[in-house]
């Protein structure tokens, strides 16, 4: 409200300015020497050269017009009187064709009148009356005039409109004038110089000669045209390589935080690792058995290779790699590294909030592409992500391939919100986005282009509240000749008598067998389960003391499986094993009534100590019993 009042205050002043200037036109202005010819020229004036208007650089809706011309010639055949009430004149026409609100015109007419009243002014008391000036022999006084009459009326104008502007766009005046007026300045200088040479002109050949200069007016109108043009051209490249620039920066920053997000997750995936490599070398160090030796070492390559695996997945994922040629790539391991890299969104953060997502894989292509496998995995890591996204409640998230002759369809598909047909035909906007500030609107964008230029195309279907599913589809080069291995559930070991019954539910293999290893070295009995309802399902059937459980399960949380556990047998030991170590809060672990919280990774004395505690718990209770 401040700047609209000092911009209302600012328009009165210069009104204000052009009604003194106009009364001392008028007061000291002869109409005696204004013939018809005047008349002809102030028509031309006011009705055709605003005609012929040209849009200002970056501005909107300011134009300039040829009437500057004019203007000088009428002020070197007439005098400033005529010309600055003919310009005010111009002016108000001009606006009033350009806008017509009250103000602007009122603005339009008082900054042309007072502008010219000024050049008039300048022009007198330096080289006497401007009507005078043709007539003068002295070429070097009349260019001088000429260039001084520019200069003046430029400067004038321009910055009586650059406060105008600055004030309503609020910006700085300089800043306004060198952004908005400072291209106008050619046609003072080019408008000054078309009318001197009229006017010498007609004051030695007579008032007909001025049809031949029309050309001349023409020449300058285009030429002016034309460099604006250009540089808008230029202006235009400039910006379009500003948005570029703008986008590969945004696109990073998406870059790296959907790797940050991924690397909040990698803590947990090595501290299964860890425990994996830590408490199986513990167990070495007590087994004499060269058999079981060589075993746990087997174990300890294959954890440690897993945890490379993973940082090279990280590192793939973070690398550039732009420069580099197209190589060959099987997309079935492609896909298989997507759902590993992106594990930590879809299963551990989820679960950490008790939202379970099932993936689905149907891998099975056997398809080669050529490509950017860095590229490509940007790209499906980000779609997963905007899957999960999608399935705050839960859902099914499904990772396919699938073989069409020449070309291998890629899918990636949700069971989560959908999109509106609207939402849907933008996606692939640059900055659009449905995600608020927690988005900006360049991750699809910059995948559209990566599929592009992997000569694939992409299709995608969405229904509200059903969910949303992307198909890539890219031309086939050959086949892959890698041997796949399927998944396998776990394996519940039989039952042998022992001192404690322990019931395992981890969906690490490594982990459940690693556990299993150390309870039986302990003497226990131990069952495994992959997920929870495998777990609860065995609990029912069987009489256990005691229930280690990870958090991170799917299907259901380890918290709900510690919950179920605990409504079945208010009695059972229950320790809750969990890569999350620290951000497990009392309350979570009071709410599942959990005995234990073991941080991974754990090692074999914690685990002992633990069956040692179960143990002292169990007798105490059958003490207490007997």
């Amino acid at each position: 409200m401040e700047n609209k009042q000092r911009l209302d205050y600012y328009v009165y002043f210069v009104v204000a300015l052009a009604v003194v200037a106009l009364a001392l036109c008028l007061g000291t202005m002869s109409f005696s020497h204004l013939d018809l010819r005047f008349l002809l020229l102030a028509a031309v004036t006011v009705f055709l050269s605003a005609r012929l208007e040209i849009q200002i650089p970056h501005s909107d809706g300011g134009h300039i017009t040829i009437s500057d011309t004019f203007i000088f010639l009428t002020m070197l055949l007439y005098g400033g009187g005529p010309a600055t009430i003919l310009a005010g004149a111009e002016g108000a026409y001009s606006a009033i064709r350009f806008n017509g609100k009250f103000k602007i015109v009122a603005f339009n007419f008082a900054q042309m009148l007072t502008s010219t009243f000024v050049t008039a002014t300048v022009m007198s008391r330096i080289f006497g009356p401007p009507e005078a000036l043709p007539f003068d022999e002295n070429l070097g006084k009349f260019l001088s005039a000429i260039c001084v009459m520019a200069v003046v009326q430029y400067l004038t104008n321009s910055w009586l409109a650059s406060v105008h502007t600055a004030l309503r766009v609020g910006q700085g005046v300089a800043h306004t004038w060198s952004k908005y007026y400072l291209w106008s300045s050619i046609t003072h200088l080019a408008g000054a110089s078309a009318a001197g040479l009229i006017s010498r002109v007609v004051v030695r050949f007579g008032f007909s000669y001025v049809l031949l200069t029309a050309p001349i007016i023409v020449i300058v109108y285009l030429t002016y045209r034309t460099y604006l043009k250009s540089v808008e051209t230029s202006a235009a490249q400039a910006e379009q390589a500003e948005r570029e620039r703008m986008r590969e920066h945004y696109a990073q920053m998406e870059k790296l935080s959907a790797l940050g997000e991924l690397a909040s997750g990698v803590a947990h995936n090595f501290n299964n690792t860890l425990t994996g490599i830590l408490a199986r070398a513990q167990l070495l160090l007590d087994t004499k058995d060269l058999k079981d030796v060589r075993r746990g070492l087997r174990i300890i390559i294959q954890t440690a290779e897993d945890g490379a695996k993973t940082v090279k997945r990280i590192q793939d994922f973070a690398r550039q790699r732009r420069d580099q040629d197209f190589v060959r790539i099987d997309v079935d391991q492609l896909m298989l590294e997507v759902a590993e890299i992106t594990r930590p969104r879809w299963k551990d953060h989820a679960e950490a909030a008790n939202v379970h997502i099932k993936l689905v894989r149907q891998i099975g292509s056997n398809a080669v592409i050529m490509g950017d496998a860095g590229e490509l995995r940007e790209v499906l890591v980000n779609m997963v992500f905007n899957a999960v996204d999608a399935m705050s409640d839960g859902g099914t998230l499904t990772l396919s391939t699938s073989d069409g002759g020449d070309e291998v369809v890629l899918t990636v598909a949700d069971t989560g919100t959908g999109m509106t047909e609207e939402v849907r035909s933008r996606i692939f906007d640059p900055f659009f986005t449905t995600k608020g500030k927690a988005g900006m609107g360049l991750g699809l964008s910059v995948s559209y282009g990566i599929i592009r230029r992997h000569e694939g195309r992409v299709e995608v279907d969405s229904e509200v509240g059903k969910g949303t599913t992307f198909r890539m589809t890219f031309p086939v080069v050959g086949e892959s000749d890698t041997q796949r291995i399927n998944d396998t559930g776990p394996l519940l070991p039989e039952r042998t008598d022992g001192t404690l019954r322990i019931l395992v539910v981890d969906d690490e293999d490594y982990v459940r067998e690693l556990l299993a290893d150390i309870l039986e070295r302990e003497g226990c009995e131990v069952s495994l389960a992959g997920e929870g309802r495998e777990a609860l399902k065995l609990f029912d059937s069987s009489d256990y003391d005691a229930v280690f459980t990870d958090v991170g399960l799917p299907g259901m949380s380890g918290w709900e499986v510690a919950r179920a556990v605990r409504e079945r047998d208010g009695q059972v030991a229950l320790a809750v094993i969990t890569g999350w170590g620290d951000t497990v809060t009392p309350e979570e672990q009071s709410e599942a009534q959990a005995d234990w919280i073991v941080p991974k990774p754990f090692t074999v004395e914690r685990i002992a100590g633990l069956v040692g505690e179960i143990s002292a718990r169990k007798a105490a209770a059958h003490h207490a019993v007997g």
